[in-house]
């Protein structure tokens, strides 16, 4: 069947009007690894060790993290559905029971993080990375209420379609963290000279200006407000709570065994040296760069398809999902080229390090390869989100990611001793068989509709 812009136009422009803010909220939350990079990478100049140790600390800490994000994850489709229904009681308890959840999960997760540095001394890592990467990664740990907290305010908006206040709010905080890793990183304006932990600081305070915003908007806008009515700790409900566990919990944990290949990939490349690693940060913060807008047009996604789901509008459904696969092939087809005709030059805005240049040159051959499959899988999970058939992704990423992905990887990298290179090589297996997995499911759930 030959291909019908006029089909799908409406469809883009609906997509695109959600993605377009998210976009711009989920780059600037890569934003803050890319300063953080950027300018612990200057700051060590043809030194490795602080770049490495930024990276070290960032990928542990980061297991955790995106696995509470992925909970809170649940709550966008649950909203989307009563939002058209024109549900709102239930809604403001989502919201409500999500605040308090979203923030005491942050909190357990934290305490569990704060316990957990020990371990970074046996992960395989130089002593000294793991030693400059501690005062970092205790630094995000402080951080993680917070973000829980601005992601109960952050779900529930993109339930409701509004995604440009979440942006209009991460590009500030994000501003000031740059603005943050001058002064701690360099010493300015009369403070000591932190490095690594100075980016960990900044990362910090920008990360506890987002939920102040979030909540001066809600308490100054009156539609918005009413959500808020009523609230205490009293309303708690281990039903609403359920529901929301229910949802996002099979979220969290397809993002927790995604996010351990990637986390899995980036220790074992801590066995090649400290290069390695530095160079593995670099492809893998560019690599992020092109999801984030990958996980934007899922996030879109995951609204329009929970609205038409909640409608039963199953003809408009099918659309919509169709054209989110169009815009995130044509988007890493981009990605994929630039990654491969910029592989020489985009390593040295990172660092001077010769040998770290012609690693992350490599590296990057690679990451363009696995863009396609990334950006599908990415898609069809928010595709499930919005008709909340969400237990059938756990399997398929234990599969995908555990069993393909990480074997894979480290059969090409130290069996056929490719290196860094075969590493990588593992993430287009994984990738690939989540995609396929999931795609196939998602026609079945649409057929049966």
């Amino acid at each position: 069947m030959l291909y019908d812009y006029a089909k799908y136009r409406d469809q883009y422009k609906a997509n695109l009007k959600l993605a377009l803010p998210v976009v711009l909220t989920q780059v600037g939350q890569i934003l803050t690894q890319v300063a953080d990079n950027l300018m612990v990478g200057r700051y060590g100049g043809n030194d490795p060790l602080p770049l490495a140790a930024v990276s070290f600390g960032g990928s542990v800490f980061f297991i955790l993290c995106i696995t509470a994000i992925g909970v809170a994850l649940g709550m966008t489709p649950l909203v989307g559905e009563l939002f058209v229904q024109g549900d709102r009681k239930r809604s403001a308890s989502l919201l409500q029971n999500g605040i308090l959840f979203y923030t005491l999960l942050g909190l357990g997760m934290a305490a569990v993080q704060y316990a957990a540095a020990p371990l970074l001394y046996h992960l395989g890592q130089p002593a000294e990375v793991v030693d400059m990467a501690l005062p970092y990664y205790r630094m995000l740990i402080y951080s993680m209420p917070l973000m829980m907290l601005f992601f109960a305010f952050k779900q529930f908006l993109e339930g409701v379609g509004n995604t440009r206040v979440e942006m209009v709010v991460t590009i500030i905080a994000n501003l000031a963290n740059i603005g943050f890793n001058w002064v701690f990183i360099y010493g300015r304006w009369g403070f000591p000279e932190m490095g690594a932990e100075g980016a960990g600081l900044g990362t910090l305070l920008s990360r506890t200006i987002a939920p102040i915003l979030m909540i001066g908007y809600f308490v100054n806008r009156a539609k918005y407000r009413t959500y808020l009515e009523g609230f205490s700790p009293r309303n708690y409900s281990w039903t609403t709570i359920r529901q929301l566990l229910r949802m996002g919990l099979p979220i969290s944990l397809q993002m927790f065994l995604e996010s351990s290949a990637f986390v899995g990939t980036s220790v074992m490349m801590g066995w090649f040296g400290t290069q390695a690693i530095s160079a593995n940060q670099i492809a893998i913060t560019l690599g992020n760069c092109a999801f984030m807008i990958v996980m934007s047009i899922g996030a879109a996604t995951t609204i329009r398809i929970s609205h038409c789901y909640g409608l039963r509008n199953i003809p408009e459904l099918s659309l919509a999902a169709k054209a989110s696969y169009h815009l995130v092939l044509a988007w890493n087809a981009f990605a994929a080229l630039i990654f491969i005709t910029l592989r020489h030059w985009i390593p040295t805005l990172f660092t001077s390090n010769a040998e770290v240049i012609a690693i992350t040159s490599d590296l990057l051959i690679f990451a363009a390869l696995y863009q396609l499959s990334d950006g599908l899988q990415n898609v069809s999970v928010g595709i499930l989100r919005g008709l909340q058939d969400v237990k059938i992704i756990m399997p398929i990423a234990f599969v995908s990611y555990w069993l393909l992905n990480l074997p894979v990887g480290y059969f090409f990298g130290f069996t056929c001793g490719m290196g860094p290179s075969g590493l990588f090589l593992g993430y287009s297996f994984g990738l690939s068989a989540a995609a396929v997995l999931m795609i196939a499911r998602i026609r079945r759930r649409i057929g049966k509709l």
